[in-house]
């Protein structure tokens, strides 16, 4: 079974671009954005997982079989984040 071969340089790109949202990710966490910070954190969160799977988990080049259940993931996760912030968000403050 052959499958795609990918160039070291989109390694080394995807690599340097993961090590700037790891900046960008603490950078975040030193800035006082109120309510803001979980929403930049979870979203540099995402694309850093969503390059992950791309290019290192191979996943750019698969078929179409494998995007649907990449996908199906995604949505899983998407509704256990909606659950848990529902509570969270639902609580009496403790203060």
């Amino acid at each position: 079974m052959t499958g795609h071969v990918v160039r070291p340089k989109t390694y080394y790109s995807v690599f340097s671009g993961l090590l700037v949202l790891l900046v960008a990710t603490v950078g975040v966490a030193y800035l006082h954005l109120g309510e803001l910070n979980i929403v930049a954190a979870m979203s540099i969160a995402v694309i850093k997982a969503v390059l992950i799977i791309l290019y290192f988990m191979h996943v750019r080049y698969s078929p179409r079989l494998i995007w649907l259940f990449v996908g199906a993931g995604f949505f899983w996760l998407g509704i256990m984040f909606a659950l848990t912030f529902s509570d969270y968000l639902t609580r009496a403050s403790a203060g």
